[in-house]
């Protein structure tokens, strides 16, 4: 995040009130908080069902060990989807890939493509020769490892990806961020075969599986700085996840009509003017133990929700005895109080540097004192505050919240590039505040969470969660 100058500081913690009263209203669409867009939420084993039979596709340089045994397994079980697929959604027949190599990035370099491949740390499809390759010495272990099978089985599917849209005939000068964002959608369609119990191999659960996937394109985002229409761009976190959740709810006919134009309405990598001022506001962490940055963050829920009582206090040292003990923010109701726990969220509001341990970024500290805010918002709007809707309710509520601090818009607490993501980070994580109920207990599922929050966001209308999440 970052504050801007020139603006009056509050020097109070109290939320005064100004400007008219709105509540959260609307009719009932309701979204059901034990399903991930229609499925139900579960949290059993994902990759290679036990006893399957390997499918024995050729591999170029395989060495015959089981990270080439997992991902020919993969892309036979993506071919088998994209079989199915291309004849129903596209009326095409579709056609294997030429080539799969395997290639180890620390050993001698061979060449694919045109290009050696020492040192390389990748997986890639390349259209002239019809290859899909990875990495089986560094890029593949690390991520089964870390994160676990259902993050091979996405990036294998989003190479794949790119083969489809070579046979759809996408032209080869698509903005790669078009070609990227495409291959994460086809992805999220493949997987929601998969989660549906139609894959003859893999298995795949919608709680913690699908949490893999988000975190592996969380791992493999754009850094801050780079710009959705710059060339090589594959898109910041928020951005990919958000594709990927298009062809996981909507199928691979959604997919196809990602183009320059509908990322261009919809992201939120570009905006932040030049690539040496996205990395410095990158860089710039802000603290929440800062009296004036916690102003600052006061005046910004104040603007965004006009409350027609008293809004809740920030403080330190309130007893709320319906949280968790271990919730670094929690809304009293019966006081009106916000408290927090400032070294707590300090903590979380750090990110990690080379050679030191940290949290996530200053966004994720923000977002979750925001979002014991909003439970002042839904309470003045009659909602129940515990339970799994209030949850949604609160991500999207927060992901509002958000949307009104885009570019400074409303004072001198704006988004900086890269924060988003942090919030990605934040609702990944076991205890996610963003997206839980006065009590701190989070929603389930990480897709669910990140939708909710998107829905907010997206929308840029508080009555959009008011009347999605009840």
């Amino acid at each position: 995040m970052t504050r801007r100058s020139g603006w009056a500081i509050l020097v109070s913690l109290a939320l005064c009130l100004t400007g008219c009263a709105t509540t959260v209203r609307g009719a009932a669409q309701p979204v059901d908080p034990t399903r991930v867009a229609g499925l139900a939420i579960t949290d059993g084993p994902s990759g290679l069902k036990p006893g399957v039979l390997d499918a024995a596709l050729p591999v170029d340089g395989e060495d015959g060990g089981e990270i080439d045994r997992l991902a020919a397994n993969a892309v036979a079980d993506v071919q088998q989807y994209w079989r199915e697929q291309l004849p129903a959604v596209f009326n095409r027949e579709f056609r294997p890939l030429t080539t799969l190599a395997s290639y180890d990035s620390a050993g001698r370099g061979r060449v694919l493509c045109g290009a050696s491949t020492a040192g390389l740390v990748n997986a890639f499809y390349c259209a002239t020769d019809d290859v899909v390759a990875w990495d089986r010495g560094e890029l593949l272990p690390m991520l089964n490892d870390s994160i676990g099978q259902a993050a091979v089985m996405a990036v294998l599917a989003h190479e794949i990806g790119h083969a489809v849209q070579f046979r759809l005939g996408l032209p080869g000068a698509t903005p790669s961020i078009v070609k990227e964002q495409q291959a994460d959608c086809y992805t999220g369609a493949y997987l929601r075969w998969v989660a549906e119990g139609k894959s003859p191999m893999f298995q795949v659960s919608t709680g913690r599986g699908l949490n893999e996937v988000l975190t592996a394109l969380f791992q493999i985002r754009d850094s801050a700085g780079v710009a959705f229409d710059d060339d090589g761009a594959h898109g910041n976190a928020f951005d990919r996840v958000s594709a990927f959740q298009f062809g996981f709810t909507d199928g691979p006919a959604r997919c196809a009509k990602i183009d320059e134009r509908e990322i261009e309405g919809r992201s939120t990598q570009g905006g932040f003017g030049s690539a040496a001022a996205n990395e410095r506001a990158a860089a710039e962490n802000v603290r929440l133990d800062d009296r004036a940055a916690l102003a600052d963050l006061a005046t910004s829920l104040r603007q965004a929700f006009r409350l027609a009582a008293t809004p809740p206090t920030l403080t330190t040292g309130a007893a709320c005895g319906v949280t968790a003990e271990d919730a670094l923010a929690s809304y009293c109701s019966e006081s009106n109080q916000i408290n927090l726990d400032l070294e707590g969220l300090v903590r979380i509001g750090t990110p990690p540097r080379r050679g030191r341990q940290g949290g996530i970024g200053d966004f994720a500290a923000f977002a979750e004192v925001a979002s014991r805010y909003t439970l002042a918002v839904q309470q003045e709007g009659g909602f129940r505050l515990d339970g799994p809707v209030a949850a949604q309710r609160t991500a999207c509520l927060t992901g509002f919240w958000a949307s009104t601090i885009v570019d400074g818009r409303r004072g001198s607490l704006t988004l900086a590039p890269g924060d988003l993501d942090e919030a990605i980070a934040e609702m990944l994580t076991r205890n996610s505040l963003i997206a839980a109920d006065v009590r701190g207990r989070t929603l389930p599922a990480g897709f669910a969470r990140v939708a909710a929050f998107r829905d907010g966001f997206s929308s840029g209308d508080r009555e959009t969660c008011g009347k999605k999440y009840r």
